[in-house]
C-alpha cells in the first residue's frame, strides 16, 4: 500500500509539473509568434506605402529586419519584381507559381507556409502589387525555440522527478511510521486480549464439565472475573488513548493551580511507596498556575508515580515541580534502580511498551506512558526520560501562565 501511495504521489507531481510546463512553453511560444508576426505585418503595412513609388524597392529599405521583394502585375499581365530575397526573383517560373497561389487565396493578405512568405496585395488603377516578405528566419528561431523548450523540458522533468522521488518518500514516511505502527499496535492489542481469553474460555469450559469438582467452580468463576476486569481495563485504556490522541481532552480545560494540584496528587501514594520499602518527597514550587484538564494532569503525575512504584529500586523516589524560564514550568519524577537502555529510552512512550518485558502479569499492558505522552501533547507540552548510572528520571514541561 505504502509502494502504491508513494508511486500515486509522484505520478501527481509529474502531471502538475508537465501541465505547468505545457501552459508556459505554449505562453512562450504564442507570444514570441505573435511578436514576429506583428513585426512581419508592420514591415509589410510601411512597404505598401511605397507602392506607388517603383525607385524605392531599388535599394534596400534600412529600417527591414527581413528579406523583402515586390511583384508589380500590370493590367496586361506583365510581372515586374523589385527588392531582394532568398529566393531568385528572376525566375519567372517561379514568380509566376507565387502569384498564381496568391490569387487561388482570394485574400489581401496572408501566408504561403510553403515557401515561408507573408504577403499583402495592394491594388490601383493600373496594376496590382504584391508584396513580399520572407519569414523564413521567423520560422527557424521559432523551430529552434520549440527544440530549446523541448530539450528544457525533458531535463526539468527527469529532474523534477528525482525530486518527487525524494519528495514521496519524505510525504509518505510518516504513512508509513503510521501504518506500521498500527500494524504493532493491533498486533500487541490481540496478544494482549489473547491471554485473558484464553483463560476465560479455558475456565468456562471446566466450569461447563459435569465432572467439574464444586469446591473448583468457585475458583473458576475467580478466574473468569479476574481475567474479565483484566480485559475490561485494557479495553478503557485503549478507549482513553484514543480520546487523548484525538485531542478531545482539550474540552475539560481550566485555569488551575498546578502546584496544589501535584501536592494533592502525591498523598494517595505515600502508602503504596511505603509499602515498597519506598521514600516519596517532593519539592513543589508554589503558585504555579496553567490552563488544563485537572483529571488528565492528575493522570500524567499518576502514570510517572505508579512507574516508579513498579520499577525503582528501594530508597528515595524524588518529585520536583519548579518554573523553567518565562511561561513554563518542569514536573519531574526521579527513582532509583537499573537505568533504562538508550535505545529504550526512544521507545519507552510507545503502545504496549514495557520497561521490563518478563512482567506481564501485574496488570499493566504497556499505555501508561502512551497515554502521557498524548494527555502532554494536548496540553502542548514535551514528556520525556533520561537516565544515569543510579537511576531514571521522567520530565513533563508545561507551558504556565
Amino acid at each position: 500500500m505504502i509502494r502504491k501511495l508513494r508511486l500515486k504521489f509522484v505520478l501527481v507531481n509529474m502531471c502538475i509539473v508537465l501541465a505547468m510546463l505545457l501552459a508556459i512553453f505554449a505562453t512562450v511560444y504564442h507570444f514570441t509568434k505573435m511578436n514576429l508576426d506583428t513585426q512581419t505585418e508592420a514591415l509589410l503595412e510601411r512597404l505598401s506605402q511605397n507602392t506607388r513609388r517603383p525607385s524605392s524597392f531599388q535599394e534596400p529599405d534600412r529600417e527591414a529586419q527581413l528579406p523583402y521583394f515586390s511583384v508589380q502585375v500590370t493590367v496586361h499581365g506583365n510581372m515586374i519584381t523589385s527588392g531582394y530575397s532568398y529566393y531568385d526573383i528572376t525566375d519567372e517560373t517561379f514568380i509566376r507559381e507565387l502569384v498564381q497561389r496568391v490569387y487561388a487565396q482570394q485574400r489581401n493578405t496572408g501566408l504561403l507556409e510553403t515557401y515561408n512568405l507573408r504577403y499583402i496585395v495592394v491594388s490601383d488603377v493600373a496594376s496590382q502589387t504584391i508584396l513580399f516578405v520572407d519569414i523564413s528566419s521567423q520560422q527557424a528561431t521559432l523551430t529552434a525555440l520549440v527544440r530549446a523548450c523541448t530539450l528544457m523540458g525533458l531535463l526539468s522533468l527527469a529532474a523534477f522527478f528525482g525530486i518527487s522521488l525524494f519528495l514521496a518518500h519524505w510525504a509518505v514516511k510518516p504513512v508509513d511510521k503510521a501504518w506500521k505502527q498500527q500494524t504493532q499496535f493491533v498486533s500487541d492489542a490481540s496478544h494482549e486480549l489473547k491471554t485473558p481469553l484464553t483463560v476465560i474460555m479455558s475456565n468456562a469450559e471446566l466450569l461447563d464439565s459435569p465432572d467439574c469438582p464444586e469446591a473448583d467452580r468457585k475458583q473458576f468463576q475467580q478466574n473468569i472475573l479476574t481475567m474479565s476486569h483484566r480485559m475490561r481495563a485494557l479495553v478503557e485504556g485503549l478507549l482513553e488513548l484514543t480520546r487523548a490522541d484525538n485531542g478531545q481532552t482539550r474540552n475539560t480545560f481550566t485555569q488551575l493551580d498546578f502546584s496544589q494540584l501535584v501536592q494533592e496528587t502525591l498523598l494517595p501514594f505515600e502508602p503504596v511507596f511505603f509499602e515498597k520499602n519506598l521514600v516519596l518527597e517532593s519539592q513543589i514550587e508554589a503558585q504555579i498556575l496553567l490552563t488544563g484538564s485537572p483529571q488528565h494532569l492528575t493522570q500524567i503525575l499518576s502514570v510517572l508515580l505508579d512507574n516508579a512504584a513498579k520499577y525503582a529500586a528501594p530508597g528515595l523516589v524524588l518529585v520536583k515541580l519548579q518554573r523553567q524560564g518565562r511561561g513554563s514550568c518542569l514536573l519531574s519524577v526521579a527513582s532509583p534502580g537499573n537505568p533504562i537502555p538508550q535505545e529504550k529510552l526512544k521507545t519507552i512512550f510507545g503502545r504496549f511498551s514495557r520497561l521490563d518485558t518478563a512482567r506481564t502479569g501485574d496488570g499493566s499492558f504497556g499505555l501508561g506512558l502512551s497515554i502521557a505522552k498524548s494527555l502532554t501533547e494536548n496540553h502542548k507540552g514535551k514528556i520525556w526520560a533520561e537516565s544515569n548510572p543510579t537511576g531514571n528520571c521522567f520530565f513533563v514541561q508545561l507551558p504556565c501562565l
